[in-house]
């Protein structure tokens, strides 16, 4: 009997062993992976201020979320890719270069810039001039031989007020096909100038960034 009853003690002292051996296991097990549960927190969103006990969980989801949306964002060559690089349209274009782009002779300008802006100046042009016939004729300047002072004073005003934005936009079209804007003189090329500053305005954009500036907004990106 006293055998028997050492055995069954020793029986019970093992298996007494072995359960406190799998609970320090279990214990550890848990430390381990409430351990890894942070350092994937900390990782995975951006540092900062801790927010207040009960608003803990949303906050760091709405900041793992944002994180995420930041990194996934599409990158273009030379531009960043955002809603506000929309085209502004061919009266956009125009306007836009005869206010902020007045004095303008660095960037580029694409194909579609450039002949948008040719478009309606000479639409406007033509307005401008129809109003000085329409002024000379109620004058009775056109009835004679004499001079229809309107007409020429308008047209004069109108080619000097749009020479600068011409000549800035022009610049930046050479600019963008990657030549420089100091070969705009060959138009004074008797016969020929002119066509030349054409067959420069029919080249399509460089796909590119290149020395005078990204590529403009619009245009497919070669990388």
């Amino acid at each position: 009997m006293g055998r028997e009853a050492l055995g069954e003690e020793a029986g019970q002292a093992e298996i007494r062993q072995r359960r406190t051996a799998e609970t320090q296991e279990g214990e550890e097990a848990a430390e381990l992976r409430s351990s890894g549960a942070k350092a994937a927190v900390a990782f995975s969103c951006p540092p900062g201020p801790g927010p207040p006990a009960g608003a803990a969980a949303d906050a760091r989801t709405s900041a793992c979320a944002s994180f995420a949306a930041q990194v996934a964002q599409p990158r273009h060559f030379g531009r960043s890719a955002s809603a506000g690089s929309a085209e502004p349209g061919l009266w956009g274009y125009f306007w836009r270069g005869i206010t902020e782009n007045y004095l303008n002779f660095a960037g580029r300008a694409r194909r579609k810039e450039y002949w948008a802006y040719c478009l309606f100046w000479f639409v406007a042009l033509l307005a401008v001039t129809g109003i000085g016939v329409f002024a000379d004729a109620g004058m009775g300047n056109l009835d004679d031989a004499q001079m229809p002072v309107m007409t020429v004073g308008l047209f004069g005003l109108f080619l000097l007020a749009t020479f600068l934005p011409g000549l800035g936009m022009t610049v930046r079209r050479l600019h963008d096909i990657g030549l420089t804007g100091w070969l705009f003189p060959v138009i004074l090329i008797p016969s020929i100038g002119s066509l030349i500053i054409l067959v420069f305005a029919l080249i399509p954009t460089q796909g590119r960034e290149n020395q005078w500036a990204a590529v403009p907004a619009g245009v497919a990106c070669v990388l």
